[in-house]
C-alpha cells in the first residue's frame, strides 16, 4: 500500500524534490500571470527537451507557493515499493 504525506515545510519539499532528481519550475506560459504561475517539480531525467516548464530558483518557487497558500502532497514509494515521483499541490487548510 502506498501512502501520501502533506506539508508546506520548505525544507521537506526541497529535500523530497532533490532526492527524486527534481528541480523547481513554473509552467512557462503562466510565469507572468497573476499569482506567479503554475508550479511544478520538474524531473529533467524523465522529460524531453521540448518541455513547457521553465526552471526557477527555490526562493521564487516558495514565494509563489506561500502567496497561493499551497500544501505539497507527495508520495515516497509506490504500492510495489518502487520510488515514486507522484506529487500535487493542494490548497492549504
Amino acid at each position: 500500500m502506498s501512502t501520501s504525506k502533506q506539508t508546506h515545510d520548505h525544507a521537506t519539499i526541497k529535500a523530497w524534490a532533490e532526492e527524486h532528481g527534481g528541480v523547481p519550475a513554473i509552467v512557462a506560459d503562466t510565469a507572468k500571470s497573476k499569482g506567479g504561475g503554475i508550479l511544478r517539480i520538474h524531473f529533467p531525467k524523465h522529460s524531453d527537451s521540448s518541455s513547457d516548464l521553465k526552471e526557477t530558483d527555490w526562493d521564487t518557487f516558495f514565494k509563489t507557493f506561500d502567496d497561493n497558500k499551497l500544501d505539497f502532497l507527495h508520495q515516497d514509494k509506490k504500492a510495489d515499493g518502487e520510488e515514486s515521483t507522484f506529487y500535487k499541490f493542494v490548497a492549504r487548510e
